[in-house]
């Protein structure tokens, strides 16, 4: 039997496909999971550490049910996902003389997930498991993700995009074009989707890692999912809950851990009613007070928070990327929201002004990201494209500091039709090699900061772009030795860049002097 997991900021969810009834179903695991309310499988993504040198610790459900969801205890830990992969600023603390990272907590959580999963399922895990990863994630994201795994003897393991595979898990197939509004606790992803069927029969394109063999079964025609256009943000419910407790601090409250829980009450009950209510006992004073959130109240918050100015640009952002391509939005079939943001009122208001509301669709908004993983198992063909630019560093006289030059532009397929071409000339008398730097490129607006405020973790914009040195070693950036040496003046190397079907970023040199070829289609770096 094949699982998909859906490890989200806020929650996560378990998913199998039941070959006996033909239908994907959630998995609820005991103890980890709710228990309870819309979807009972919901596993929150809380981590207590009780001793961090053995390691024991306490995940999901099981951390509010001991009552350790205390916001300020330092073995504590919630939305340690958004912190996977990204340079954070301020530091985990040291606990039972172990250093922590977000990784380290995040191990941990899958790592207890998983033991419960292959207890719950007899064993029957080992033959396969789908994780679903965020649309703007970094690479390092994606190998902390198959380093968790590499103990199990899991005879598949693959990965796929969340919002490629809440298209699926919706099941619009008679939709070719569909955009996936993904909005959880943590992160807001916007992926455009085209869903078609192939004539041809041809091997399974946008695998991220293969364990074992897999193709589609000869006697079913695979269905290609196209990603057309993508952009992210960290954004999302939580922020949304301290923008809450913040508000309330402004009246003379103290922040707490009760408080911001009841805070993500309150946001919740709004999406079903126009005003929510709850009783706060005050610790410090003794007093019990009456909270009262009401929909305009909330929606004024958010417009404090620019709320809705940055969700605007991110769909700006998808819609011009579509427009390149001659899409525009009345082409586009279906909107899914998914994840629990997207229950919010004033965000499906938000929707509702850019799409018709025949076009928006909110049915599934927990599970169709688990759920349509589990497509890749029913003979889905994957082809997707490179999620960041990337270039290659220059020296900037102008502005006397290293500055990057784009040679691929997100959005390019792979593998690559026609590689890109550069010419190169020495910089220096008598150079006897030609380095490059390859970097991957954060947004063109600016990145984004992860950082600390006391206990909070929480982002903001970076003023500079954002970059990602790939290759920044002795070995790794030397491209070519040249031979004689070069001087400035003239063209010597020519560069052909070109990406693989495994997202392999292949170089091939030839020295312009000589007329010699110095390197054939050598693997450099690998790309996302």
């Amino acid at each position: 039997m094949t699982y998909a997991i859906d490890f989200g900021t806020s929650n996560t969810l378990v998913a199998r496909w039941n070959y006996a009834t033909q239908a994907a179903e959630a998995v609820t695991l005991s103890g980890l999971s709710v228990g309870f309310g819309e979807v009972p499988a919901l596993i929150p993504s809380l981590v207590y550490v009780e001793d961090a040198s053995v390691p024991l610790v306490v995940v999901g459900q099981q951390v509010r049910n001991r009552g350790f969801d205390v916001v300020g205890d330092r073995r504590f830990f919630s939305r340690f996902k958004r912190g996977i992969g990204a340079t954070v600023q301020g530091y985990l603390p040291e606990l039972d003389g172990c250093s922590l990272s977000f990784e380290t907590i995040g191990t941990w959580f899958l790592q207890a997930l998983l033991q419960e999963l292959k207890h719950t399922s007899g064993g029957d895990v080992e033959q396969g498991l789908i994780f679903t990863v965020p649309v703007d994630s970094f690479e390092t994201y994606r190998r902390w993700l198959l380093q968790v795994c590499e103990g199990l003897a899991i005879e598949q393991i693959r990965l796929l995009d969340e919002p490629t595979a809440a298209a699926l898990g919706y099941g619009v197939a008679d939709r070719p074009l569909i955009l996936v509004i993904d909005f959880g606790g943590g992160t807001l992803d916007l992926s455009l989707v085209e869903l078609k069927t192939d004539q041809r029969q041809s091997r399974p394109l946008g695998l991220i890692l293969k364990w074992g063999q897999w193709s589609s079964s000869d006697n079913q025609r695979p269905r290609t999912a196209r990603v057309i256009a993508k952009a992210g943000l960290n954004l999302g419910g939580t922020d949304i809950d301290h923008w809450i407790v913040d508000e309330w601090v402004k009246r003379g409250m103290t922040a707490n851990s009760l408080l911001l829980r009841l805070a993500e009450r309150l946001k919740i009950q709004l999406s079903q009613q126009p005003y929510a209510q709850e009783v706060y006992f005050d610790s410090e004073t003794f007093t019990t007070l009456e909270l009262r959130l009401e929909r305009s109240e909330l929606e004024e918050i958010l417009r404090q928070q620019q709320f809705f100015q940055r969700l605007d640009d991110a769909l700006i952002q998808v819609l011009q990327q579509a427009r390149r391509q001659g899409i525009i939005p009345d082409n586009i079939d279906a909107v899914l929201l998914v994840g629990g943001t997207t229950q919010i009122p004033a965000v499906q208001k938000w929707v509702a002004e850019y799409f018709e509301a025949t076009q928006i669709n909110a049915r599934q908004p927990f599970t169709a990201v688990a759920m349509g993983a589990l497509a890749v198992t029913q003979g889905l063909e994957l082809k997707d494209f490179l999620y960041h630019s990337y270039g290659i560093r220059f020296w900037d006289a102008k502005l006397n500091r290293h500055g990057w030059h784009p040679i691929i532009q997100r959005g390019q397929p792979y593998p690559m039709g026609e590689p890109v071409e550069l010419i190169l000339g020495a910089s220096t008398e008598g150079q006897p090699s030609i380095e490059l730097v390859i970097g991957e490129l954060g947004d063109e607006q600016g990145g984004v900061e992860i950082f600390f405020d006391g206990d909070r973790l929480i982002t903001r914009s970076a003023g500079e772009r954002t970059v990602q040195p790939l290759n920044d070693t002795p070995q790794g950036k030397t491209l070519a030795k040249l031979d004689p040496p070069g001087y400035p003046g003239s063209d010597r190397i020519r560069v052909l860049f070109q990406v693989d079907s495994d997202r392999q970023l292949r170089v091939t040199v030839d020295d312009l002097l000589t007329q010699e070829r110095l390197i054939n289609n050598q693997i450099v770096t690998q790309l996302r």
